[in-house]
């Protein structure tokens, strides 16, 4: 059976693509590595150790390194805390929205300057926004009509 396949296996053609296979295993194995340790960074998973167990073991630590991986990336879950943050910060401010359109309204504003929706009524004796549900001004305690 050797030889049979002796001319094929001694032919420069099959010496040229056995090296260049070779050669484009050492550069995916190395390209490989190299995006290991950059993915791992940007995910804060230890980019050191994940490229190390990738050079000694070449395709099963990679796809352990995909088993294992943080989800996401460091930047979009910092993004994420910061929209977090600013929902909260918005949800307590001293704004309300307009029952009508949504948009903003101030707390003692007595209808939206948007859609023009009668949010308040004013109080007959001091001026002050009451609900209008309220019969009694809670500020100066004169009877609402």
């Amino acid at each position: 059976m050797g030889e049979l396949f002796a001319p094929v296996l001694q032919s420069p053609l099959f010496k040229l693509v056995s090296q260049l296979c070779i050669l484009f295993g050492i550069v995916f194995w190395f390209a490989l590595t190299f995006w290991t340790v950059r993915d791992a960074n940007r995910r804060g998973a230890m980019g050191w150790f994940w490229g190390l167990a990738n050079l000694v073991f070449p395709v099963a630590g990679w796809v352990i390194y995909l088993v294992v991986r943080p989800p996401e990336f460091m930047d979009d879950a910092r993004e994420r805390e910061l929209e977090i943050r600013a929902k909260e910060v918005a949800l307590t401010r001293d704004f309300e929205s307009c029952p009508a359109c949504y948009k903003p309204v101030e707390k003692d504003f007595l209808i939206c300057p948007y859609c023009m929706k009668k949010l308040r009524k004013g109080c007959i004796e001091c001026g002050r926004a009451l609900k209008l549900q309220w019969a009694v001004c809670p500020y100066c305690k004169t009877r609402q009509e």
